[in-house]
């Protein structure tokens, strides 16, 4: 029994040899390919890594030019509620300055309007009657002058005679 137990041992063994030394066979042979083919594999490798980049770069350009848009909203949106808010503010200052002004007793833009009004009309009226003064004053210098005509030939006469 020995024996057989021996063979047993001794087959498993060589089988255990053999498929040891069929690895080391195998990884040689990958080795020796690798090798060989290296430069392709790198080449297909490098193929890779270029497209693979160029998806990440697109990717990441597309979530950029999303957050830009969605800043941009933000931004529209902010500037648009602040100039609500700076109108409200400017309103209530305007009031303030106006009541202060009017406890002051300053005239109001209402008054100064008014006002403005008044003196056009006022200029105007004046203007009119400068412009009727001017012309009752050249009709008595013309009647004033017509007058004086006959007077001073009869003056050139008497002289001449005399």
């Amino acid at each position: 029994m020995a024996t057989q137990d021996d063979d047993s041992n001794g087959k498993a063994a060589d089988r255990i040899k053999d498929s040891a030394q069929q690895i080391w066979l195998a990884g040689l042979g990958a080795f020796a390919k690798m090798q060989q083919e290296g430069s392709k594999a790198f080449e297909a490798l490098v193929r890779d890594g270029a497209g693979m980049q160029k998806k990440t770069q697109q990717a990441a350009e597309e979530t950029l030019a999303q957050a830009q848009q969605r800043m941009a909203g933000f931004a529209s949106e902010f500037g648009t509620k602040a100039a609500g808010q700076w109108g409200k503010l400017e309103n209530i200052f305007e009031e303030r300055v106006a009541r202060a002004m009017e406890k002051l007793g300053a005239p109001s833009a209402a008054d100064m309007a008014a006002l403005q009004a008044r003196v056009e009309a006022l200029e105007a009226q004046l203007k009119k009657t400068q412009q009727g003064t001017a012309t009752a004053t050249a009709a008595r210098k013309t009647a004033a002058r017509k007058a004086a005509a006959p007077a001073a030939k009869k003056t050139l006469r008497r002289s001449k005679a005399g």
